[in-house]
């Protein structure tokens, strides 16, 4: 949680993102969303508070933020500590298949550590990977092109 707290360049530096996610800095819409995402929160609030009042806005903003820093920060945390590796990386990091469960398949984490840019994190037929079968439905339509698939596994 720290890292929220005391920002280290390294995990804000737009010209880092950009190393990683070339593609994704290459796409106009995905730089307008990382510039003016403040708007868009606060445009969904203004939504939601239309549609239902402070309850709605409490849950489809607040709550809903709370829940995604936790489930980062258990992965952060647990995947770390407990758990099975596949591959022998530079880190600690470990499969979790229960924090896989609750955060539809972050928890493959020793996966993910390394083969950080592949898209399935569950590498092995019985790790339940939900953001996989998003991905995979995107691709279909013609939403998600150039996936990066494991030459592994």
């Amino acid at each position: 949680m720290l890292w929220l707290l005391y920002p280290r360049p390294d995990f804000f530096d737009y010209k880092v993102y950009k190393r990683y996610a070339p593609d994704l800095d290459r796409e106009p819409f995905y730089r307008w969303l990382n510039r003016y995402f403040i708007l868009l929160q606060l445009g969904l609030g203004l939504l939601l508070y239309l549609l239902g009042g402070w309850a709605f806005v409490i849950y489809g903003v607040f709550l809903r933020t709370v829940l995604l820093w936790h489930s980062t920060w258990l992965i952060n945390s647990a995947a770390h500590m407990v758990g099975y590796r596949t591959f022998n990386t530079n880190d600690n990091s470990r499969n979790l298949w229960w924090a896989a469960i609750l955060t539809y398949g972050e928890g493959w984490h020793n996966n993910h550590h390394a083969h950080p840019n592949v898209a399935p994190a569950g590498l092995k037929w019985w790790e339940i990977d939900v953001t996989w079968w998003e991905i995979q439905i995107l691709k279909t339509l013609g939403l998600a092109r150039k996936v990066v698939m494991p030459s592994i596994a």
